[in-house]
This record gives structure tokens, C-alpha cells and sequence, in this order.
């Protein structure tokens, strides 16, 4: 009893009861908020390796943004992170933040198919594979199931064969060696099955976008039905998108 009294003071409580309104550490990024200060265009647009940062007026796409932070280091008054980390959104444009953009990042209700809410409300079983990540995106996914924050209750779990899942979990850039193990994966998953893109590297190829060694024709053939943005991303990021997608709607 005494040893786990001398945990619980150490470490706090691992346990999150509500992980819609749980808080981060504030060196967490989250959702980028641009203000309406004039910067130099061409300092802005070429700062940005992945090109996640575009002018007239000024946006950052989270698709392509590596989360590195140097945007706001370099420009502090132009743009800041938020610690919000609800980020998922089942529409591509959604991920780009404009000037003056405060909104709240959330699914669109009309852009999801009528079969998701109406199978799997109660119960999601996905299937990860990681399609040359590099191992983050991949942790983040394992930490949802732990103790701190516990996808299971939910009734969201990962599974070890398509055959048992519902739907695909993408983490990395897609390289060509995994581009066909991706595809027989996806193909093993009964209808209907849905398809979640987790972290830069899935949605857009991040740093390793224009390399020579990806193929992501995979993304040109399905239609995607979340994207969570993050480098890597947040279990809560993940989460919350994920429910925000399934849940019931009258």
C-alpha cells in the first residue's frame, strides 16, 4: 500500500477520466493560430522545408507541417502553437489554417459515409500498418491503449489481422516496398472499412515527399476517411478524431 501511495505522489495519476477536455504540457504544439501581422512573403514561404507554409494571405497546411516550431521562432508575432489537439478532420483543405482562422478543427458531418456511425458506433477494430514510418507516429498509436489514456473503453481497439478489423490505420510516407503489403492489407478488410491517415508522413509524405523511393498511388485509388495530423501525433489528437468520426448523429 505504501509503495503504491509513493508511486501515486511520484508520477500523479496516469489515469485520464475525460479525454475530451484533459489538458497537455505546454511544450505540446497544437493547432497553429497565424495572426494578421505583415511579414515578408518570400521569408515566410521559403522557411518551411515541407512547403506547409503559403502566402496571400498567409496559411500553414498541418497536412505538411512537421510541427518543428521554427515558424514560430522566426516569426513570433505571425504565428503560435496552441496546445489544442483536436486536429483530426475527415476533408484534406480542412488541415490548411488561414490568417485570421480560430475555428475549431472538427469531422464534417456531411462528408461522412451514412455505413460508419450506423456499424461502428459501439465497437471499431483497426489495423495499423506502418508503411515506412519511422517508429513515432507508430508509439503514439501503442500509448492509446495504455493506462493514461485508454482507447478500449471506447471500444476502439487494434487488432493483429485485417481479417478481424474494421478499418486501416496508415503511419509513414508509403514507400514503394510497402505500397502492395499495404494494399493486400486493405484488401483482407471486410466492407464497409474506413481509412485513417496518422501524422505527416501518411497524409502528405512529409520531408520525403518528393523522394524517389515512395509510391502512394494507394491514396489515389480510396477515399480517406480521417486525417490526424501531428509529427507524430498525439494519442489525444487521435482519439478524439476517431470518436468525432464514429460517433452517433441524430
Amino acid at each position: 500500500m505504501l509503495d503504491n501511495l509513493k508511486i501515486l505522489f511520484h508520477q500523479g495519476k496516469q489515469y485520464i477520466p475525460d479525454v475530451t477536455t484533459a489538458a497537455v504540457p505546454g511544450i505540446f504544439r497544437g493547432r497553429p493560430v497565424i495572426s494578421a501581422e505583415t511579414v515578408s512573403e518570400t521569408d515566410w514561404t521559403e522557411l518551411c522545408p515541407t512547403g506547409a507554409l503559403s502566402a496571400s494571405p498567409a496559411c500553414i497546411d498541418l497536412g505538411k507541417c512537421t510541427f518543428c516550431g521554427e515558424c514560430a521562432r522566426v516569426f513570433p508575432g505571425k504565428i503560435q502553437f496552441t496546445t489544442d489537439y483536436k486536429m483530426a478532420v475527415n476533408e484534406r483543405n480542412a488541415l490548411i489554417i488561414r490568417e485570421g482562422d480560430d475555428r475549431v478543427m472538427q469531422v464534417n458531418p456531411g462528408q461522412i459515409r451514412k455505413e460508419i456511425s450506423a456499424f461502428f458506433s459501439g465497437s471499431l477494430k483497426l489495423r495499423q500498418v506502418s508503411a515506412g514510418g519511422d517508429n513515432s507516429c507508430e508509439m503514439e498509436l501503442n500509448a492509446c491503449g495504455n493506462v493514461n489514456f485508454d482507447m478500449g473503453r471506447f471500444g476502439i481497439e487494434f487488432v493483429a489481422s485485417p481479417r478481424h478489423a474494421d478499418g486501416i490505420v496508415i503511419t509513414g510516407p508509403i514507400t514503394e516496398n510497402m505500397a502492395e503489403p499495404l494494399q493486400i492489407c486493405y484488401d483482407a478488410i471486410p466492407e464497409p472499412k474506413i481509412i485513417i491517415l496518422a501524422g505527416t508522413d501518411a497524409i502528405s509524405g512529409g520531408i520525403f515527399a518528393s523522394g524517389p523511393a515512395l509510391n502512394r498511388g494507394f491514396l489515389n485509388r480510396y477515399t480517406v476517411d480521417l486525417y490526424v495530423p501531428g509529427n507524430p501525433i498525439h494519442p489525444l489528437s487521435f482519439i478524439n478524431g476517431v470518436l468525432d468520426l464514429i460517433r452517433k448523429r441524430s
